[in-house]
């Protein structure tokens, strides 16, 4: 895919194909300068997309998952035991769901409807 270089004031910005398959490339000097991985985050912000570089720290729902069991009365050892329990299973959900946007990224798998996951609106 190539890229063409567009002036826009002081933003270095290219013009780049999108794929049959909706993929972009990222020009190397900006995958460079950002140091990015195989993984971004890609956000919808006031009519633009937004890429940018993404760094798990295998940390995202903690504060959820410790508010929940606190909520439940786990405190000492058995909070540790079961937010152990429960950090591991919120981790594999979303490695399950990640593996599932990409087979549906790579048109291998159909997307779910509204209706599909939630059933019809009454």
């Amino acid at each position: 895919m190539s890229t063409l270089p567009v002036e826009r004031d002081h933003v270095d910005s290219r013009v780049i194909r999108v794929s049959r398959k909706r993929q972009i490339t990222i020009p190397l000097r900006f995958y460079e300068a950002l140091s990015l991985s195989d993984e971004v985050e890609c956000s919808l912000e006031d009519g633009a997309i937004v890429i940018r570089p993404f760094h798990r720290t295998g940390d995202e729902f903690s504060v959820e998952i410790l508010k929940d069991l606190v909520s439940k009365g786990f405190s000492g050892d058995q909070l540790v035991k079961e937010f152990e329990a429960q950090r591991y299973r919120v981790k594999k959900a979303v490695h399950q769901l990640l593996e599932e946007a990409d087979r549906i990224a790579d048109g291998a798998q159909p997307a779910s409807r509204f209706d599909d996951v939630f059933g019809p609106e009454d």
